[in-house]
């Protein structure tokens, strides 16, 4: 059902659990401009939304989302064939936004693939027949499983084909064109024409030849321009048609009815509406070809996941289909075999590539407790491992699902191309038109002739591909590119947005450092002994998972330390842990934690400035309300951290560290590693107010985080980015995840985002000047000042380029480096 068929949307909303929440809901929906009615039956959880013009379904969503309810949405996703041009991507995205109950709908034409979010009462057979109609074919709904074969690539079958038509159309092209432009330019060949076959005999041949290749190679073109023509919707396909049909018709009236033409204008051009078909299929050609290299980024990730695994069946190892693998199957990993899945190493060990995920190219050692990734290279020794993800929940077919995500996505500089292009078509012809006609008023004897020529160099010679290509296959290559050097962009905005960032702010623990804490320093207090302070602070971080629990555990037991029984255990981040150890109340950490028990640390003020200076961060212990220890623990720098400080700089960024650290320590590490700003002392909640804070001084800023606790500053950053060692929240809030710990991957994503938006730049320039410059040209603007006319061949041949450069300038950030 389509939006100006039925002005009436049902929307399902969860949440809903009384009649109030009925009238609520109502209310909500019938306060939104342009809403005629709304009716909610509480019983199927359905509203009916009647509009009174075309539906504005996003302000309803919004509005029932700020009554507290919940629309049910989906995202679907469709392969689409026969678009060609920029005008074809417009025309799809309104034929789905005009079904009812599609809230958005964006097309890309590098990946002729149509992204729609819709209720889910919209089906999917509705959309697909809203695509139908408008001229194209759905190839098939956009949904792979990564424990299926990798699907056949319709871009090489596309590229054979129009091989095939691109030859026969030269063959069939070739006399006609030696024929007619031979005997303009070499000596003596027109009387050898005239003389041989005779003139009249040399047209029907033409005819005949040009006939064949625009019914035969060139069918295409009128099986999908014409319909377009007749929808009053003309594309590039129709352009094509109108341009070989016009050189076509006024030469079959000159052959076969010259009585209808004035004398001096009977001529022939069969040349030029054959070699206007031969050449658009070769540009065509060319450009399914650089188009199918785009995608080898996809290609290359999905050819990573072997199609077989050895698993451990019966006490046998048995070789089966990676689809058939299930979790907690025991999987055997001989030397140099790809890894099928996800799993947990438990028997024997190795080192493994992983640089087709990280791209980090140093083996990772693996032993026992070792998690293993499918796609992944086993390099040495054999082992054994335990499946925990396998089909589309490997960590594969997420990196997959994300760059395709990005490559599908559309930048906001894509807004202003689209509005150009939904006029661009119609404007040509308009512009066709005009040169026709004033030929025919103004131009020299024969008018006719000149007319045609030059109107349909000025259809032949537009070129609204190269405009509909110039953002989406840089955004292809580059996201692919970036994939291959561990950087994913899970949104392709981040893409443009990244590279606007003047100040990259840290997150420290586990993201600067190595998140694995060592305790270097225990000061006593008197009255307390060593064994009894590591004692009662290895029995209360037990419980904890924060990583400096864990570097003092490890310390007590190291020393012989015995941990007992805790009760009344409280863990709150950013101050610290207490609880109750052998009948004594103790409490660890920072100097606030004390202070707000009204516990002084003066006593160790000057220990905790010395460690402070060291780059240590000191923590306390306090037993039954005295000061009885200070503490001292560091955090290893990671190796990547100073290059990649550095290489920020080099791009002009101002960097920045959030840390929880006490003013001194975190000044010390900052001062070591050449940071610009630290804002220290930061309590988890507090991250995000020190994101608006630095923002305000430095303009737009990138945060990049691993932790739990650094989620909300994830998403608060104008772009975040997500260190993929770190945890699964903190990924999933990201803009950004970069796929090993080596933070020189935020250079990379903010230099690839500088590489692709400068490219886009380069395309965008090309397109959009090639069209400004030539169309004129091709209508004959230069004939009064120097006579000259641009051949309808030559602009068959500038336009077959124009697709060609642009994507031949996108391929180009396949070589990216940093």
């Amino acid at each position: 059902m389509t939006a100006n068929a039925s002005t009436e949307t049902t929307i399902a909303i969860e949440g809903m659990s009384c009649a109030s929440c009925v009238r609520r809901v109502e209310k909500a929906i019938a306060s939104v401009p342009g809403v005629e009615s709304a009716s909610v039956n509480f019983a199927t959880e359905k509203a009916s939304v009647r509009f009174v013009d075309k539906p504005e379904l996003a302000n309803v969503l919004s509005a029932i989302t700020k009554a507290g309810y919940t629309p049910r949405i989906e995202t679907s996703e469709f392969d689409i064939e026969g678009m060609t041009c920029a005008s074809c991507v417009r025309r799809v995205e309104k034929a789905l936004t005009d079904v009812a109950g599609v809230t958005s709908a964006s097309v890309n034409l590098a990946t002729e693939r149509a992204t729609v979010t819709r209720t889910t009462d919209t089906d999917i057979a509705t959309l697909e027949a809203a695509i139908t109609k408008a001229g194209y074919t759905v190839r098939h709904p956009a949904v792979r499983e990564m424990s299926d074969a990798p699907p056949e690539d319709h871009r090489d079958a596309e590229t054979k084909k129009l091989t095939r038509l691109t030859i026969l159309s030269v063959v069939l092209t070739l006399p006609v064109f030696v024929i007619e432009m031979g005997s303009h330019m070499v000596p003596g060949m027109h009387m050898w024409v005239m003389q041989t076959i005779g003139m009249d005999h040399s047209w029907q041949l033409q005819f005949l030849l040009t006939s064949l290749v625009l019914f035969g190679p060139g069918l295409g073109f009128f099986q999908k321009g014409l319909p377009n023509l007749a929808r009053l919707a003309p594309d590039m396909n129709s352009l094509v048609v109108m341009g070989a049909s016009a050189a076509w018709i006024y030469s079959v009236v000159a052959t076969f009815a010259p009585s209808l033409m004035p004398a001096n204008a009977v001529h022939v051009y069969y040349e030029a509406a054959a070699v206007i078909v031969t050449l658009v299929l070769l540009g065509r050609t060319l450009e399914s070809r650089a188009k199918g290299k785009t995608s080898q980024a996809i290609k290359r990730l999905i050819g990573l996941s072997p199609k077989t695994a050895r698993v451990i069946r019966d006490g046998h190892v048995t070789e089966i289909e990676i689809s058939a693998v299930k979790v907690g199957d025991v999987i055997d990993i001989r030397p140099g075999e790809k890894i099928p899945v996800d799993g947990t190493l438990i028997e024997g060990q190795s080192y493994v590539d992983e640089s087709m995920i990280t791209g980090e190219p140093v083996p990772v050692e693996k032993a026992k407790g070792g998690k293993i990734t499918g796609g992944t290279i086993n390099k040495s020794g054999a082992f054994r491992f335990e499946a925990e993800k396998v089909g589309a929940d490997t960590m594969l077919a997420q990196i997959i699902r994300m760059v395709e995500t990005a490559q599908g996505s559309k930048l906001p500089i894509q807004g202003m191309v689209d509005e150009i292009t939904a006029w661009f078509v119609p404007a040509v012809i308009a512009a066709a038109v005009v040169t026709f006609t004033l030929w025919i008023l103004l131009g020299p004897s024969p008018a006719l002739s000149y007319a045609l020529v030059n109107a349909v160099a000025v259809l032949i010679i537009a070129c609204p591909c190269a405009m509909g290509l110039a953002t989406p296959t840089s955004i292809m290559v580059g996201t692919g590119r970036a994939a291959e050097l561990g950087v994913l962009f899970r949104k392709g905005e981040a893409l443009q947005a990244l590279k606007d960032v003047k100040i990259v702010a840290f997150d420290k623990t586990g993201t600067l450092t190595k998140g694995r804490p060592e305790l270097t320093d225990l000061i006593v207090a008197d009255g307390f002994s060593r064994r009894d302070i590591l004692a009662f602070a290895s029995s209360l971080e037990a419980r904890s998972e924060h990583p400096i629990a864990a570097a003092i555990v490890a310390a007590a037991k190291s020393e012989g330390a015995v941990s007992v029984d805790v009760t009344d255990f409280k863990a709150e981040p950013g101050f610290g842990v207490s609880g109750t150890v052998s009948g004594q109340t103790i409490i660890i950490g920072a100097d606030r934690a004390l202070a707000r028990s009204g516990i002084s640390v003066s006593a160790f003020d000057e220990d905790a400035k010395r460690l402070a200076l060291a780059a240590k961060t000191p923590l306390y212990i306090a037993v039954d309300g005295k000061l009885a220890a200070l503490i001292a623990v560091a955090d290893p720098i990671k190796d990547s951290t100073p290059e990649a400080i550095k290489v920020l700089h080099d791009l002009g960024l101002k960097v920045a560290m959030i840390t929880g650290d006490n003013q001194k320590t975190a000044e010390a590490i900052a001062s070591q590693l050449g940071i610009d700003t630290v804002v220290a002392e930061v309590l988890p909640d507090g991250k995000v107010a020190a994101i608006d804070d630095l923002r305000k001084t430095f303009g737009k800023l990138a945060f990049t985080g691993d932790g739990i606790n650094d989620a909300p500053a994830l998403s608060a950053a104008d772009i975040g980015l997500a260190v993929g060692t770190g945890s699964d929240i903190a990924i999933e809030s990201a803009d950004v995840v970069l796929m090993s710990g080596d933070l020189n991957g935020v250079a990379r994503a903010i230099g690839i985002s500088h590489a692709v938006i400068r490219n886009i730049g380069q395309n965008l320039f090309w397109a959009f000047g090639y069209n400004v410059l030539l169309i004129p040209i091709a209508a004959g603007a230069l004939y009064p000042v120097n006579g000259t006319l641009l051949s309808p061949m030559f602009a068959a041949v500038a336009m077959g380029l124009s697709s060609v450069f642009v994507l031949s300038n996108a391929l180009r950030l396949r070589s990216f480096k940093l």
